[in-house]
């Protein structure tokens, strides 16, 4: 299994510069990816604490951590790699971290040059990122590794008779930082036994979110104190259902704050020509006098946090085809969510869905009656939002818990 591994990282290193002629985001990332040592060089003989994170939401997780080795250790170098693109690309000037690249294709050499080059006091991969040729040389080198906010799912090749090669690249992790007792009980039935159920992080991020200034003046002059629902990190199928219960259900005192996971020009003028409702884009409201709009599409990106501290109600997209977006950002604020029906993976989905909190749909009808619901009956929608906002509150301590275990070992 490892030789056929490293062969597939082999073909991979020769294909996607290919692939990336004619797609923007693998161009993204193989260009990224051709910056790393350089960029990685900056830190020579300096000690550090890398965080491996996949993406956006993985890089969440990793903050609240980052923010408190930064006030007790500013003695140690933050390094942050990322897996993928998207998350990259909106990070990747984050003023907390040192040095923020590219994770290398896993492949030995590359493992070995990117560790040997570096004085890496600590590892922390963040919940689900198992590169084996990088754990193996951690372990090696004898470097301490955590995971972090870690969860584990019965159908992973770890867990499977054939996963050998997976399985012992876990050895490379000193102690397993857990979400939830269901991945305890798989770790401990491969002889895992180092590990400890703390919660996620995201948590504790989402909650800092309500300390600090969440205002938008135009979010304000837009919203104008009438009933808003917001529709974050959209994909063209939740955009669909969006668009027909705007065009066809709600009425002159609902607006919609529409903020696509793609910003791509040309989608989003033709998302906006689909809307029968007056409508203005983020990028032209210059000069517009924006109360007088029933729409806004969020055509940029870094601020959707904040917009949902103007929301009644929020819909997330992902959830019914390419994987569901973060929905503790908008339960924090104590609103109602609303998802599409493809949310298994996430436990805090689950979770809400369990509670009533958060609400799946698989269809217009659905979507038009629950959002029809919300706006009509405030009590509900009230206390729908209070199940999520004492959700979160009662699942605060994920980094305290992880930067006691830090504070014994740097």
């Amino acid at each position: 299994m490892n030789y056929l591994y490293n062969i597939i990282v082999f073909l991979a290193s020769i294909l996607l510069p290919i692939i990336a002629i004619f797609n923007k985001k693998i161009k993204l990332f193989v260009d990224g990816r051709k910056q790393t040592f350089s960029k990685i060089a900056s830190l020579k003989n300096q000690e550090i604490i890398w965080f491996h994170v996949a993406s956006l939401g993985e890089f969440e997780q990793a903050r609240p951590i980052i923010e408190e080795l930064k006030s007790s250790f500013s003695e140690y170098k933050i390094l942050v790699t990322f897996f993928s693109p998207s998350g990259y690309e909106i990070k990747k000037n984050y003023d907390l971290a040192d040095v923020i690249c590219y994770l290398p294709i896993d492949s030995k050499s590359n493992a070995q040059q990117f560790i040997g080059n570096l004085q890496i006091k600590f590892v922390i991969f963040i919940k689900y990122e198992f590169w084996p040729n990088f754990l193996f040389e951690l372990k090696r080198n004898q470097i301490p590794t955590l995971l972090v906010s870690g969860i584990f799912r019965e159908n992973q090749l770890f867990f499977k008779s054939y996963g050998k090669f997976m399985r012992n690249s876990l050895k490379a992790f000193h102690h397993f930082f857990l979400q939830d007792e269901s991945s305890k009980k798989l770790l401990e039935s491969i002889d895992y036994h180092n590990n400890t159920v703390v919660g996620d992080t995201r948590f504790d991020r989402v909650s800092k979110i309500l300390q600090q200034n969440n205002s938008l003046d135009f979010i304000s002059e837009f919203k104008n104190n009438q009933y808003t629902i917001v529709a974050g990190s959209t994909w063209k199928e939740d955009e669909e259902l969006l668009v027909n219960y705007i065009n066809n259900v709600s009425s002159n005192g609902e607006k919609f704050i529409i903020a696509p996971h793609n910003i791509n020009a040309e989608a989003i003028l033709k998302l906006k020509k689909s809307i029968l409702k007056k409508s203005v884009l983020f990028s032209e409201k210059e000069g517009k006098i924006l109360s007088n709009y029933q729409v806004l599409i969020v055509d940029t990106i870094g601020i959707l946090t904040k917009i949902y501290a103007a929301a009644d109600v929020a819909y997330i997209g992902g959830g019914l085809k390419t994987g569901l977006h973060n929905i503790l950002e908008p339960a924090t604020f104590g609103i109602p969510v609303v998802i599409g029906n493809t949310y298994q993976k996430f436990k805090e989905a689950v979770d809400l869905v369990c509670l009533n909190g958060c609400i799946s749909i698989s269809n217009q009808s659905e979507f038009s009656a629950i959002f029809t619901k919300l706006k009509q009956d405030k009590n509900f929608r009230l206390a729908t939002g209070n199940i999520n906002k004492n959700y979160i509150q009662e699942h605060l301590g994920a980094t305290q818990k992880i930067m006691n275990y830090l504070k014994t070992r740097l």
